[in-house]
């Protein structure tokens, strides 16, 4: 059964779009953490709105029902306009939500498709969404109050730029107590498939069908190899409408290059 999800529409003043970009943020995050981006977005393309989304069991949205997959998060978009959002016109997707909205662009047959800093391929699990997860799960709370949580996570070698990132999933409850707002089996679930998960035959099935596909890649991060490159070079040689665009930055390019991004994307929907 689809996932409830909060959804938050962004349009420029006294604009009514026709067209939608669904935005989907990376593991642990929520759509409000691209506002910068999406603001830019609709400024600069008014004939445009961005839907920015909560994947399951993040934000606001609800933790939905097992299995926790990445097909699973396909479905909860696929379902959205039954709940009275605007159907997608096109998908950007960070990280995690990177791969995910590459099966909904092949899915629900986009017009465009962003992947921001994500690698299609499958690979082990590792780097720093997975090692997070240990704090999660070693670091459950309740604290205090919010630093402590925050202390939690810097105490495990992370920078204060993270730990206050991963603060916006903590909650006070009833008791006065915070806790991560996150089920950490959910979120070991989620990752475990995106890590298996292969999306290059959904990006080649979306692409022949005649979507655009553009990877807009960290030059300061690691997240896209040199053989995903390659791979995708190879696909727009052979002359589909498939392109990367290197963007100067590290892996979380909404607060590195929010400008950059935006325009690319403006330039490009």
């Amino acid at each position: 059964m689809p996932t409830a999800l909060h959804t938050q529409a962004i349009v420029a003043p006294d604009a009514s779009p026709d067209r939608w970009l669904y935005l989907l943020h990376g593991i642990y995050g929520a759509g409000r953490n691209w506002n910068a981006v999406s603001r830019r977005i609709v400024e600069a393309r008014p004939d445009w709105g961005v839907l920015a989304v909560d994947l399951r069991g993040h934000g606001r949205s609800a933790r939905g029902d097992p299995p926790h997959t990445l097909g699973a998060c396909v479905e909860d978009l696929l379902h959205l306009s039954d709940a009275g959002a605007p159907p997608a016109t096109a998908a950007l997707g960070h990280s995690f939500g990177g791969k995910v909205a590459t099966l909904f662009a092949d899915a629900a047959e986009l017009a465009s498709l962003w992947i921001v800093d994500s690698t299609p391929s499958a690979r082990e699990p590792a780097g720093s969404a997975w090692e997070i997860l240990a704090v999660l799960e070693d670091e459950p709370g309740p604290f205090g109050d919010r630093e402590a949580g925050m202390a939690a996570v810097r105490s495990a070698g992370y920078a204060d730029g993270v730990a206050m990132w991963m603060s916006t999933n903590l909650e006070r409850g009833a008791d006065g107590a915070w806790r991560w707002q996150l089920d950490t089996r959910q979120m070991r679930a989620l990752l475990l498939d995106f890590f298996e998960v292969a999306a290059w035959p959904a990006l080649r099935s979306a692409a022949e069908a005649g979507t655009r596909v553009k990877l807009i890649r960290a030059t300061q991060s690691s997240v896209v190899t040199d053989d995903d490159r390659a791979r995708l070079d190879e696909l727009g040689t052979a002359g589909l409408p498939v392109e990367r665009i290197d963007v100067e930055g590290g892996h979380w390019l909404n607060a590195d290059a929010p400008d950059r991004v935006a325009a690319s994307v403006a330039e490009g929907l």
